[in-house]
């Protein structure tokens, strides 16, 4: 009767289609590599012997191939997004609709770019070239993060420049501030996992000294934070 009740558990049913959604795959195995990739900086610093480093670095060379498998064919998807936010005329105004659609075009060239250096990274097919690919690939990344950090908080102030506006006497003013209310919070998570994801390329691209220390606990904190809106969006 227990395992009965465990198994048609909801909460069974939200975790399978949790995992069934290929971007709930990716946060965890992103969630773990990160992390691992910390830990074993934290090792390292702490004068760890070098076989108890080694199995978090391998997790980080592994886990960064799968999930590069995983990304393959999604760089369409950003494509199109970009197309339907530049065709939404009625419902963006121009500056949040052309940071939108920078957003996802550097998004969806930093996926193409990724793709190309596939076979090198699987060992199938070196490349002489994979790497200046993959440092552009890793330049474009960067910009639709900040395409993303501009419209983020340009949006903020649009929100508050709405919620000046309101009459919260009213019915539908006390409704509209809390509809106001949830989306400043969105937006605010989100810039926070935009600022710790721009840490990856701009150490990669040497913009800033950034250790694998800072690297890593910024990327596990943007990968929880993609792991609990996809748990929310598969709810």
């Amino acid at each position: 009767m227990t395992a009965s009740a465990l198994i048609y558990h909801p909460t069974v049913s939200h975790y399978l289609r949790f995992v069934a959604a290929t971007a709930g795959r990716d946060k965890l195995l992103r969630t773990i590599q990160y992390f691992s990739r910390f830990y074993a900086w934290y090792l390292y610093r702490t004068n760890t012997p070098t076989r108890l480093v080694i199995p978090f670095r391998t997790i980080v060379r592994q886990f960064a191939l799968c999930r590069k498998t995983l990304r393959l064919g999604k760089n369409v998807e950003h494509f199109k997004a970009a197309a339907f936010a530049y065709d939404s005329k009625p419902t963006l105004d121009d500056f949040q609709r052309y940071c939108t659609v920078g957003r996802q075009l550097g998004y969806a060239m930093y996926l193409s770019l990724d793709m190309m250096t596939f076979l090198d990274s699987a060992g199938i097919r070196k490349w002489e070239g994979a790497k200046r690919v993959q440092r552009e690939a890793m330049r474009a990344w960067a910009v639709g993060l900040l395409f993303s950090i501009v419209g983020g908080t340009y949006g903020l102030l649009q929100l508050r420049r709405r919620e000046k506006g309101l009459d919260r006497k009213e019915g539908e003013g006390v409704v509209e501030g809390k509809k106001i209310a949830r989306e400043r919070d969105a937006t605010k998570i989100q810039l926070l996992s935009d600022a710790c994801d721009l840490t990856i390329p701009g150490s990669a691209l040497g913009w800033a000294e950034l250790d694998d220390g800072i690297v890593g606990l910024a990327g596990t904190v943007s990968s929880l934070i993609g792991i609990w809106t996809t748990w929310n969006k598969t709810a």
